[in-house]
C-alpha cells in the first residue's frame, strides 16, 4: 500500500469517528441555520445549542487544527477538511466562535509565551470568553500605525490612556487585544500589543448604532486603565508586527466566509431561487426576465469561482503556518460578491426589499433590507479596499512606487 493510500484510508476511518459523533451530538433542531455571527449579544442561549456547544468545546472540534495540550484537538488541515465536508453534509456549525478563534488565537499561538498560551487559549477554545479587538482610533483607521492610545511604564504595569473606535463587539467583550504607543519618537517601531481586562477600572464604551439598525460597533475610552506587564504579547514596541499577523488572520476569514447571506437572520437560499420566486420562470422554467437571468449567471459563476479560489488557496497552504498576503486579494473580491449578491436580491424582491419592520414584510425581506445597508461595510472594515489594493500592488505583485 503506498503512502497516498494509506493517508486516505485513514481519513476514511476519521470520517466515519466523524459522521457517527455527529450522529450522537448535533441536535437537529439546528439543522441548517448556519454559522451563528454574533453581532449583537452574548449569542443564542436554548438549551440544544448550549448542548451542543459543550460537546464541540470538549471535543476540540471548534478549533480542530489548535494544539491538544491548550484544548484543541490537534487535527491535520486533511482532517479538519473532512470534520468540515461532513458538518456541511448535514447542515452542521460550529458554535464556537468570534474574534477569539477567527483572528487573536492563532496570533496568541504564534506571538505568546507558553504562560499566557495556556492562560488564555483554552478559554478560547471552550467558547467561555469573547474578545474584543482595539484597532482603530479617531484620526488612525486607514493609517494605522499613526494611533496615539498611550501605554506609559509603571514598573509592574503600563498605565493606558486613549480612544479606540468601531470596537466591535465591546460591549460585550470580556477581554480586548489593543495596539498601544509605548514610544512617541517613532511610528511603526512605537507601537505594542496588549491584552486588556474590560472588567479593568477605567473602560466605558459607548455602541454607535449604524444604518442598518444595529449596534455592533462600539467607541472605547481608556482612562487611567492600569495593564498587568505579562499581558504585553510580543516584545515592547514590536507590536506592530504582531498587530500585521493579526490582521492577515482576519483577512483570511473575511476572504473565506459567505457573510453576504447570512449576516442578520440570514437566507440561505441562493439568489437564483430568490428571483424564481419573486420574479417567476418561463416556459422553460428559467427565471423569466432574460437580462435579470444573465446578471443572476455572472453573480453565481463569480460566487463559485471565490469559493474555489479559497479551497485551492487552502490547499496550497497545507504546508504553511497560517495566511499568506493573498488573503487581501480574497478579501477585496468575497467582499464585492456580498454586496453584489445584496443588490440583486433587493432588486429582485421590489418593493418587498424595502422593508424595514412591519407585517407587511416576511423576516427574509427586513433581513435583506438590513443586510444590504450593513453589507456597505464590507469593503471597509478589516482594512478599505483601497488600502488592500495597495497590499496588493506592493507585496503580490512586486510593484513600486515611482517618483
Amino acid at each position: 500500500m503506498s503512502a497516498a493510500e494509506r493517508i486516505d484510508e485513514g481519513l476514511d476511518a476519521f470520517r466515519d469517528e466523524v459522521r457517527s459523533w455527529l450522529a450522537s451530538n448535533f441536535p437537529p433542531s439546528l439543522k441548517g441555520k448556519g454559522a451563528i455571527m454574533f453581532a449583537e449579544g452574548r449569542g443564542p442561549t436554548e438549551p440544544d445549542f448550549l448542548r451542543w456547544k459543550k460537546a464541540t468545546a470538549e471535543k476540540g472540534w471548534g478549533t480542530p487544527t489548535w494544539p491538544k495540550q491548550y484544548g484543541g484537538a490537534g487535527l491535520s488541515r486533511a482532517e479538519a477538511r473532512v470534520l468540515q465536508e461532513e458538518m456541511n453534509r448535514i447542515g452542521a456549525f460550529s458554535p464556537i466562535g468570534g474574534m477569539g478563534v477567527a483572528m487573536f488565537g492563532p496570533t496568541l499561538l504564534e506571538y505568546g509565551n507558553e504562560e499566557q498560551k495556556k492562560r488564555h487559549v483554552p478559554p478560547i477554545v471552550k467558547g467561555e470568553l469573547r474578545w474584543c479587538q482595539g484597532y482603530s482610533e479617531p484620526g488612525a483607521g486607514s493609517d494605522l500605525a499613526s494611533l496615539r492610545t498611550q501605554a506609559v511604564d509603571k514598573g509592574d504595569h503600563f498605565l493606558v490612556n486613549g480612544q479606540k473606535i468601531w470596537t466591535s463587539g465591546a460591549q460585550w467583550a470580556d477581554w480586548c487585544f489593543c495596539l498601544v504607543r509605548t514610544d512617541n519618537t517613532r511610528k511603526q517601531e512605537g507601537i505594542s500589543f496588549l491584552m486588556i481586562d474590560m472588567k479593568t477600572p477605567g473602560i466605558e464604551t459607548r455602541p454607535i448604532r449604524l444604518i442598518s439598525g444595529s449596534s455592533p460597533f462600539c467607541e472605547t475610552f481608556f482612562t487611567d486603565v492600569k495593564v498587568p506587564k505579562e499581558n504585553l504579547l510580543g516584545p515592547l514596541n514590536g507590536g506592530w508586527t504582531v498587530g500585521k499577523r493579526l490582521l492577515q488572520f482576519e483577512r483570511d476569514g473575511q476572504g473565506g466566509s459567505n457573510r453576504g447571506a447570512n449576516m442578520r437572520g440570514g437566507d440561505n437560499r441562493s439568489v437564483d431561487e430568490i428571483a424564481k420566486l419573486y420574479v417567476g420562470v418561463d416556459d422553460e422554467g428559467r427565471i423569466a426576465d432574460r437580462d435579470l437571468r444573465s446578471r443572476v449567471a455572472g453573480h453565481l459563476m463569480d460566487t463559485d469561482a471565490t469559493r474555489l479560489t479559497v479551497k485551492r488557496m487552502a490547499e496550497a497552504a497545507r504546508g504553511n503556518q497560517g495566511p499568506s498576503a493573498a488573503s487581501s486579494f480574497m478579501k477585496n473580491a468575497a467582499a464585492k460578491v456580498a454586496q453584489d449578491r445584496a443588490e440583486l436580491v433587493l432588486e429582485i424582491m421590489g418593493a418587498q426589499g424595502l422593508g424595514w419592520e412591519g407585517e407587511g414584510f416576511a423576516s427574509e425581506e427586513i433581513n435583506a433590507t438590513r443586510n444590504w445597508l450593513a453589507g456597505k461595510a464590507m469593503s471597509i472594515y478589516g482594512g478599505s479596499n483601497e488600502i488592500q489594493n495597495n497590499i496588493i500592488a506592493k507585496r503580490i505583485l512586486g510593484l513600486l512606487d515611482h517618483q
